[in-house]
């Protein structure tokens, strides 16, 4: 069987859908799946063992019917048996209904209901609901229920040698807290950035409170501006550059505390069971950390009174932290 799913959205969204991948490869172990994804976020399948095929196309960008049509084209040399999307557009509907894919599933929120062999209730229009489940619900179309599989990430051994190398360099053996200070999920605004003062006031508590644990900068493309901002002046962060997303979830593995905005890097400290103390603007935590399960809580949320990152008082966040 040949299944295709088209995930618009960044890193996050192709990572809460991995869920979903896995449970389509638990019931279909011989199926070839192949995804389309924004560029940006197709590194997410460097932390994926179960996707062959990863196709990017720029769902945000103005597509003329040239774009369209290479996508029609691709859809239909590999004869995809079913196609899964979580996009909603007429255009798609329309592309996927001239591919000739015999099973095309989507939501009932579409604008194309007509194009598609089914269309499914969306649950989070009534509440929250957290996203990889959401997702989830879509392969019941295709005989699979159940409850949402855990979060996993597949990291290449080759990005495992290279954090342990660069531990042992930083001497970090002994365990460390990761600081992200990077966008939050999908968003440019600058209200979605922890401002500098108050990662500094959290840096500084840190030390005070925990003398012998190292701290940790994550470093990623989307961490640079905030990272040279916080070195000005203090010659002690330790910064950890990750030049792709495998050597980031390294990074995160080894951590034993991260705190970072609602980010892709929250979803890799999930699916590796990181403790993780995450800062939310316009998302809410139930809809992007798993559910609280047991009495261990290894993922905590703290919500904008007003959706914006930026207005979270460092008290607050400092509060979590000692308060467990």
């Amino acid at each position: 069987m040949r299944i295709l799913a088209i995930v618009p959205g960044g890193i996050s969204d192709q990572l809460l859908f991995f869920p979903a991948l896995e449970d389509i490869k638990r019931v279909y172990p011989d199926a070839e799946i192949g995804v389309v994804a924004e560029p940006k976020a197709a590194p997410a399948y460097r932390v994926s063992k179960i996707v062959d095929t990863v196709v990017p196309f720029s769902f945000s960008a103005a597509n003329s019917p040239s774009d369209w049509a290479n996508l029609l084209g691709i859809v239909r040399d590999r004869e995809y048996e079913v196609v899964i999307t979580t996009d909603l557009s007429w255009s798609m509907g329309l592309m996927l209904w001239l591919s000739g894919v015999p099973t095309r599933v989507t939501f009932k929120g579409t604008s194309a209901p007509y194009f598609y062999t089914a269309t499914l209730d969306d649950s989070s229009q009534s509440a929250p609901q957290y996203q990889a489940a959401r997702y989830h619900e879509l392969l019941s179309a295709i005989g699979i229920d159940g409850p949402t599989p855990a979060l996993t990430v597949n990291v290449p051994e080759k990005d495992l040698t290279w954090a342990k190398g660069m531990r042992d360099r930083l001497d970090l053996k002994s365990g460390y807290v990761l600081m992200y200070p990077g966008p939050d999920t999908g968003s440019a605004d600058p209200g979605a950035r922890f401002p500098v003062p108050s990662w500094q006031a959290v840096i500084a508590d840190f030390r005070d409170k925990q003398p012998q644990m190292p701290i940790v900068l994550l470093q990623t493309e989307g961490s640079i501006p905030q990272i040279n901002a916080l070195r000005v002046g203090d010659d002690k962060l330790i910064v950890a550059n990750a030049e792709n997303l495998g050597q980031a979830a390294a990074i995160v593995a080894g951590a034993d505390l991260l705190l970072t905005p609602d980010s892709y890097v929250m979803q890799l400290a999930a699916a590796l069971k990181v403790f993780t103390l995450a800062l939310f603007g316009k998302n809410q935590p139930e809809e992007m950390l798993p559910p609280i399960k047991g009495e261990e809580t290894r993922f905590l949320g703290i919500a904008s009174e007003t959706n914006k990152i930026a207005d979270i008082p460092p008290d607050k966040v400092l509060e979590k932290v000692w308060g467990g």
